[in-house]
This record gives C-alpha cells, sequence and structure tokens, in this order.
C-alpha cells in the first residue's frame, strides 16, 4: 500500500473526525482502508455494499471537502468493496465503485466486474460422463443447528434435520419438506442441514439452490440447447437442497425437468431438502405427481415461536453480539413482537443501534419506542376465531351456528366466507382453517374460495359482503 495514499487519507480523517459524532466516525470510518493513489484518485476499501450506499447516502459531501483539501478540485475517490468469506467461497469477492456524482467528487470511470456478486453456481453445467466436477455447496456456515435455537414451534423440523444431516439419504425423511410462513428459519435450517452434512461427510457433494436460481439455470439451459447436460448435472449430486420450492408453480417445463432429477436422486439414495411458505396440500399449480413425490418423506412445519423461544432467541442473538441487556427490557421485546424470529431479531438490532448512535442506555422506555415503529410497521394478521365472530356477527348468527353442518344457503355462504377471510388473512393450512371452521377438510377450504371469488365477480350482492367484511377485518 502507497504511504502517499495512507497520508492523504489520514489527513482526510483529521477533518473528518472534527466534523462528525465520535460513534458515527468508529463505525463508518474506521473499518475504511486506503489502497493506493493514481494521480488524483484515492482508492478506499470498505467492507460491504451496504457500507459503500451508506457512505455515499450521508457522508458524500464531508468526503468531497476532505479529498479536495488534500487533493485539489481533480480529486476523485473509488471505493474497493470487499467481502469476506461470507458464503464460504475460498476468495473473498472485489468491486470497484466510482464516487457517486451527486455534486460530490469527479467519479472515475472504471468498471471492474464483480467476482461472486452473489452465490451462484460457478459451473452450472458440466460434459456428461465427467464426475471429477468441484461443486460449490452455496452454503452460509453462519446457518448452523448451534444457533437455530429449539422450541415447541420447531422441534419437530429441527430434529428431523439433525437426522438427515447425520444420515442423509438413509432415513426415512427423504424428502425433507421445511414449510412455514416468513421470517420463521426456513432458510436457516436448510442451510444448517447442509453445513451438518459437510462437516460430517466431506466427500459428499452438496448443493444449495433457490427454486428461482434452479429455473433460471433450466431456461438458460433450454436457450442453449443443453437441456441433457443441465439434468446431468443435478444428477450428480449427493445433497440437493432447494430453498422456496413454491416458486415452481405454474412453471411446467421446469417442473418436468425437477421430477426427472428428483426421481434419479432419490432412486439413487440420495437426499433431497425442500421449503415452501406452504404446506403440499396447499400448493398450486405444481402437478399432481411431484406434489406426491413431496409426500413421500416428512413434511415439518415451522410454527410462530412461544414465548420461551423468543426469549432463548433473543438472550442468544445478545450473546452473540456481546450485548448485555436486563431480563425486563428482553422480556419486554419478547411479549411484544410475536410475529416471527426475523422481525424479532430486527427489533434487537434497531434497539442496539439506536442506543450507540445516540449514545443513549437501553431503557424500557427506549425499548417501548421500537417496538411500538415494529408492531405499528407489521401488518396485524388475525387469528380464524376473531375471522368467525367478525362473519357470524356480520350476518347476525352464531358461531355455532356458522360452523353447523345445515347446508341453507346463507349459512353455507357465511362459512365459506370464513374460509376465505381465514386463507386471505392467516398464515394458516387450508387443513388448519377446515378444522377449525366446523370440521371440514381441506378441499371443502379450497371450493369454498374458489366459491367466494367465482360470486366475487358474478354478484352484486356477495362482493358488497366481501367489501364490508374485508374492512372490518383490515381496521
Amino acid at each position: 500500500m502507497s504511504g502517499t495514499a495512507q497520508s492523504v487519507w489520514n489527513n482526510c480523517l483529521e477533518f473528518i473526525k472534527d466534523n462528525i459524532q465520535p460513534q458515527a466516525y468508529k463505525t463508518w470510518f474506521e473499518p475504511i482502508v486506503a489502497v493506493k493513489l493514481t494521480d488524483k484518485a484515492l482508492s478506499i476499501q470498505v467492507p460491504s455494499k451496504f457500507f459503500y450506499e451508506w457512505l455515499e447516502e450521508h457522508y458524500v459531501k464531508i468526503l468531497k471537502v476532505a479529498l479536495t483539501k488534500e487533493l485539489g478540485d481533480k480529486a476523485k475517490l473509488v471505493y474497493i468493496i470487499r467481502m469476506e468469506n461470507t458464503y464460504g467461497n475460498k476468495q473473498p469477492f472485489t468491486e470497484k465503485i466510482p464516487s457517486s456524482n451527486r455534486g460530490a467528487l469527479k467519479s472515475q470511470d472504471i468498471d471492474v466486474p464483480l467476482n461472486n456478486k452473489s452465490p451462484e453456481l460457478r459451473n452450472p453445467f458440466v460434459i456428461p460422463g465427467i464426475r471429477n466436477v468441484k461443486i460449490e455447496s452455496q452454503l452460509n456456515p453462519n446457518y448452523s443447528f448451534e444457533n437455530f435455537l429449539e422450541g415447541d414451534s420447531n422441534r419437530l423440523a429441527r430434529s428431523a434435520g439433525l437426522a438427515v444431516a447425520s444420515k442423509p439419504g438413509g432415513t426415512s425423511f427423504n424428502p425433507l419438506l421445511i414449510f412455514g410462513g416468513v421470517g420463521l428459519g426456513k432458510t436457516h435450517l436448510a442451510h444448517a442441514i447442509g453445513v451438518d452434512i459437510k462437516d460430517k461427510y466431506p466427500e459428499k457433494t452438496v448443493l444449495y439452490i433457490s427454486a428461482e436460481k434452479f429455473t433460471q439455470q433450466y431456461i438458460d439451459s433450454v436457450k442453449k440447447n443443453n437441456r441433457n447436460d443441465f439434468i446431468h448435472f443435478y444428477q450428480l449430486i449427493d445433497v440437493l437442497i432447494i430453498d422456496d420450492v413454491q416458486f415452481l408453480s405454474g412453471k411446467t417445463g421446469t417442473q418436468d425437468v425437477f421430477f426427472h432429477i428428483f426421481n434419479h436422486l432419490h432412486q439413487n439414495g440420495k437426499q433431497v431438502v425442500l421449503t415452501s411458505d406452504k404446506a403440499p396440500v396447499d400448493m398450486q399449480d405444481i402437478e399432481q405427481r411431484l406434489l406426491s413425490r413431496f409426500k413421500w418423506g416428512l413434511s415439518a412445519e415451522l410454527q410462530n415461536p412461544d414465548f420461551e423461544t423468543r426469549v432463548s432467541i433473543l438472550k442468544n442473538k445478545l450473546y452473540r453480539d456481546g450485548v448485555d441487556m436486563p431480563e425486563d427490557i428482553i422480556e419486554y421485546v419478547a411479549k411484544n413482537i410475536k410475529s416471527n424470529v426475523r422481525e424479532l431479531e430486527g427489533a434487537i438490532i434497531s434497539l442496539i443501534a439506536q442506543s450507540s448512535f445516540n449514545k443513549k442506555e437501553i431503557t424500557l422506555e427506549l425499548a417501548r419506542v421500537i417496538v411500538e415503529k415494529f408492531v405499528k410497521n407489521t401488518k396485524r394478521e388475525v387469528s380464524i376465531d376473531y375471522i368467525q365472530k367478525v362473519v357470524s356477527d356480520y350476518f347476525q348468527m352464531d358461531i355455532d351456528t356458522l360452523q353447523s353442518k345445515t347446508r341453507k344457503r346463507h349459512i353455507v355462504q357465511a362459512r365459506q366466507l370464513a374460509m376465505f377471510f381465514a386463507k386471505k388473512f392467516t398464515k394458516a393450512s387450508l387443513a388448519s382453517i377446515g378444522s377449525q371452521i366446523g370440521k371440514r377438510d381441506h378441499a371443502t377450504v379450497l371450493h369454498a374460495c374458489k366459491t367466494v371469488d367465482n360470486l366475487s365477480s358474478t354478484d352484486k350482492q356477495f362482493r358488497k359482503y366481501v367489501e364490508d367484511i374485508s374492512k372490518k377485518l383490515s381496521v
């Protein structure tokens, strides 16, 4: 590294330090490394794309002033993003980005391609017959069983994941389908299974890929006329982990090719792990022959964590981040944010950030402010019981009548509306909705939803029912 680059940057830092808050300086400027000085262009290295975007958004003016003082009006700033080994790749990746033109430093026109910008398959196709191909697993080692805390809401899925990791392809959990709502840990658990298998069986070829990426690769293979190479590549995998398999809905070509790959892997004792936001019975526009295969193994649901699990998750997060927080504040956050793990961790991160950036002590009052924002910004999920009450009140009947076996038209319609809104406003499976609304099966719920859709478009009075109840539930 050039001494001149370092001395120029040190002078800039002295100026910046005098003009911003000490905490902001520590957070956003101390991690920057001066790399080189070419003519009037100073290259600085930052640890992530987010970091670069934050600097450009909040500190571009002060950077301009500082660098112009050192290098004159023709000063240029180039960011080098160097992200460390996040996805288990052998090399960290580097990207050079010129500073923006938004009234800032004159930007240097550099166009350097980004290596491994997103964790993609490095070698999506191989020549048939060649076995000794190095396949990158695309696993994130930060997602492990150790930091996937067990509770009643996830015990079955986690235990099944551990069993699969201990004996991939050798248990009755093949495929293992993990399903549940947003932010409950499906992707985390899928990665944890792959990471554990790689640890126990280094010789096995493990691949994690999103269904969206899989679909894109398949489309590319059709365009390039090498569909067979695509299939052959996937048949080499020992453990195939596909995230968000519901993305295959309506994509008949991709479903067909996945069907053949799945059959080959299963017949050869290879392990398949799938994640989805729905149970197989609730998936629409997926071919029946594929759905039947999803049911061959185990479908394990991840549910919203209970209070004890939420407290454990928060304590684990704080321990990993080296942060002390009073017990009453942890319990307050856990009690008020019930939606999912992602929002729970997001609230605690916001709390820590507010405290450190504004130099405020973490108090119950600060926690209340943060939690209020999170709860306000989270779409409220109403319960099936509440939906039945709203619908029953609207039609002036009691809930027992709504759930009864009677075939009177107005009661049937009310029941169908309750099922329709339960599907719309909750994350419950069709089977779960049916069992709670008069002990019906999932097919009845599916029929109810289609009937409501049809009547809404053809019957003016029925459409008014839907609009009125929808308003009551959205308040």
